[in-house]
């Protein structure tokens, strides 16, 4: 077991940079031969509580990719925790690799070493390309890890509440664009159809929506065309259409200056991590099109709001209804932006980074 001072394509100063820009915590690269572990876990903000992100594995181009994307990723679960009342920091965790060829039991309990090393600073759990199987082998070496199957008294499966989340934050952005929540009849595209993509869909077709999909997945379309009647749409030329909601649930930077000149769509709302690809341009640019974005962090909580109430103490009602307040808090978001005349991601990380303020201020005393 040994751990690396800096990833091979990126120098030590440019790793600190990256930590000294959005103010991260720790950066912790770990390695293993034996298994083929290359795992780095970024802990970005502990205030309010221990830092908890799931794990993915991602056969990324090089290092530093590996590096941005779980910075990246981190500093967004510690703004979803904050503005979802929740008593938790933010941390993320990425795995290096094919998930089809490196994953085994021993690379996921390696990685559990790893975890249990940090005693307790950072909870991980499942995502892209994990599972509550892998958080099983996880759970062997540590206690520090949620997303455990039911069996083992965990929440399971956290898409489907992740999804439900997104709903409750798209019928907001309607009842605000349109002053009416319902979707009924409304074009949707969904991009992305993976476990909470399709989950979303399942909530579309049952309120009546129009659904456009697209996805690499061949056999999800399929799927979702036989069973919802969806139109399946070819790459980016979902960018385009001319819908009423667009709903990004795939990877995450798709809302980039060329996307965002395309879309015809009044709302965007959906469950990707990190949609925009700089929050600081392409938020106004949003504002200035006059599309309503219900940010990321915010609709997408729904999946850390069930496994943090399996951290305290597994409820699948009590998680469903704190998911529920996604809706009234993204009515806020909106109100709060055009008070203040900014974008909406912009107001919902001041409400976020207020709640964090706060109990830093409360806590500064022994």
């Amino acid at each position: 077991m040994s751990t690396t001072q800096g990833a091979a394509q990126t120098t030590s100063g440019e790793i600190f940079g990256q930590l000294f820009t959005h103010d991260h915590e720790e950066l912790v690269f770990c390695q293993d031969k034996h298994t083929g572990l290359k795992a780095i876990i970024a802990i970005h903000n502990t205030v309010l509580g221990p830092g908890l992100g799931g794990t993915r594995i991602w056969n990324y181009t090089n290092e530093a990719d590996a590096v941005n994307d779980v910075l990246r990723l981190s500093r967004g679960m510690t703004y979803k925790a904050a503005i979802s009342g929740l008593n938790l920091g933010g941390a993320k965790a990425v795995i290096i690799g094919d998930a089809k060829t490196i994953k085994t039991e021993a690379l996921m309990r390696k990685f559990g070493r790893f975890v249990e090393n940090l005693h307790g600073k950072y909870i991980t759990a499942e995502d892209v390309n994990t599972t509550t199987k892998d958080m099983e082998y996880v759970n062997m070496e540590t206690s520090h890890v949620v997303g455990l199957p039911e069996s083992m008294g965990g929440g399971g499966d956290p898409s489907p509440v992740t999804a439900y989340g997104a709903y409750m934050g798209m019928k907001a952005s309607a009842q605000h664009v349109w002053g009416n929540d319902s979707l009924r009849g409304k074009k949707i595209a969904v991009q992305g159809i993976g476990k909470v993509g399709g989950h979303l869909l399942e909530h579309l077709h049952k309120e009546g929506a129009k659904l456009f999909i697209s996805d690499i997945n061949e056999e999800a379309l399929a799927k979702y065309v036989k069973e919802f009647g969806a139109t399946v749409v070819k790459g980016d030329e979902i960018f385009a259409l001319d819908v009423d909601v667009f709903a990004p649930c795939a990877m995450g930077a798709i809302l980039n200056t060329d996307n965002i000149n395309k879309l015809k769509c009044k709302i965007i709302a959906g469950a990707a991590n990190n949609q925009l690809a700089d929050e600081n341009i392409h938020g106004p640019m949003l504002v200035e099109k006059g599309i309503a974005y219900a940010p990321d962090f915010l609709i997408n909580a729904g999946g850390l709001i069930n496994v943090y109430q399996e951290h305290i103490g597994y409820n699948r009602e009590t998680a469903m209804r704190s998911t529920e307040h996604i809706y009234d808090v993204t009515l806020q978001i909106y109100k709060a932006a055009e008070l203040s005349k900014t974008h909406t991601q912009q107001a919902a990380m001041n409400l976020a980074e207020k709640r964090i303020n706060d109990i830093k201020h409360v806590r500064a005393t022994y």
